[in-house]
């Protein structure tokens, strides 16, 4: 095995190392560059997953699980049920390699020194070198070595969900094509998350930007699964051309460990979750952001409510914006919508 430090922060990182720590981090690590408020973190790269399979003997292991297998296009999904549950317990079922496990110990030790916090929450996401939007697990709130070093194992996994493997097949990929780097950002305190849209989704309207927004974790505006607040701002003067209030009645929260859906308090429910200030900074960076990227953005964001404006207002994703080709009903439920294709996609 050999020693070389696989483990990179994100501001080390842009869009060169795609295929060293996979699309998300590279990512992070070019919002970092362009100046963009990111959460502290870092990224595990592609080559220690392979370290791990190969040297645990789950590369051996699923390699030849596969070949027994033989021929799985047109199964049905209990053959692809059956298939994630056998190759996800060929790595998770591993011990993480002790030089693997001081090397990551040692990126959370410190970035808990430089938050401040002793077993800071983080959030442990995967990071294909491709988008496969939703296809992979993602782990919020996540506090301790020992659940970090659970959790990197569970993102590799998650190359084999059920979906993830049934795309492939279908696709004509391979079967364990899909290698994943692993970003570990610090998680956002948030008050409220959302996305910034450069190009209205639906129909195409440059002139403003479009943004949506929910109480808690940017899970509850993503899924497309509940009402939010949305705001349009004049791209050209950056002045606030619409509002509205959804009636927001579930959100993703923070719980001990860990995060999922709750109810949100009644008297806040038709309350804006962000300020007006707050909307006009989010809409000017996301504009400076499309003409530093020189295309229409589709930004992620989250208001730290531990930290005061305008330096709460944290970005975690920014990828080239997508535009309908037929009317849906919201910007959310557009990106529902390509979420859904991208699961039908096989």
């Amino acid at each position: 095995m050999h020693s070389k430090k696989l483990i990179f922060w994100f501001d080390e990182l842009g869009k060169e190392h795609n295929d060293i720590v996979g699309k998300k981090c590279a990512n992070l690590g070019e919002m970092a560059r362009m100046g963009l408020a990111v959460p502290p973190g870092f990224a595990i790269p592609i080559d220690m997953y392979r370290e791990f399979i190969k040297e645990t003997g789950a590369e051996d292991e699923m390699s030849s699980y596969i070949k027994e297998f033989g021929e799985a296009k047109g199964a049905a999904i209990q053959v692809f049920e059956e298939m994630s549950e056998n190759l996800r317990g060929m790595i998770e079922g591993k011990e993480m390699l002790p030089p693997l496990r001081e090397c990551i110990a040692s990126y959370y030790t410190e970035l808990c020194n430089k938050t401040g916090t002793e077993n800071v929450a983080v959030s442990v996401r995967s990071a294909g070198t491709e988008s496969r939007p939703g296809m992979f697990e993602t782990y919020l709130n996540v506090r301790g070595i020992e659940g970090v070093l659970e959790k990197v194992k569970k993102v590799w996994a998650s190359a084999f969900t059920p979906r993830a493997i049934a795309f492939r097949v279908n696709k004509g990929l391979p079967i364990l094509g899909d290698e994943l780097g692993v970003a570990v950002p610090k998680m956002v305190n948030a008050r409220a998350s959302g996305i910034a849209f450069t190009v209205n989704p639906v129909d195409g309207d440059s002139s403003k930007i479009t943004i949506e927004a929910n109480w808690g974790l940017g899970e509850g505006v993503v899924c497309g699964a509940e009402s939010v607040d949305l705001f349009e701002v004049n791209k050209n003067t950056l002045e606030i051309a619409s509002k509205r209030a959804g009636n927001k009645r579930r959100g993703v929260f923070y719980k001990e460990t860990g995060a999922d859906w709750a109810d949100i308090p009644a008297k806040i429910q038709r309350m804006p979750c962000i300020s007006d200030k707050e909307i006009i900074e989010i809409a000017r960076v996301a504009k400076s952001a499309e003409e530093f990227l020189e295309s229409p953005q589709d930004m992620e964001w989250a208001i730290d409510q531990d930290v005061d404006f305008p330096q709460n207002i944290f970005w975690v994703q920014t990828r080239p914006a997508k535009v309908a080709s037929r009317k849906v009903d919201s910007p959310t439920n557009h990106i529902a919508d390509l979420m859904a294709k991208k699961f039908r996609g096989f």
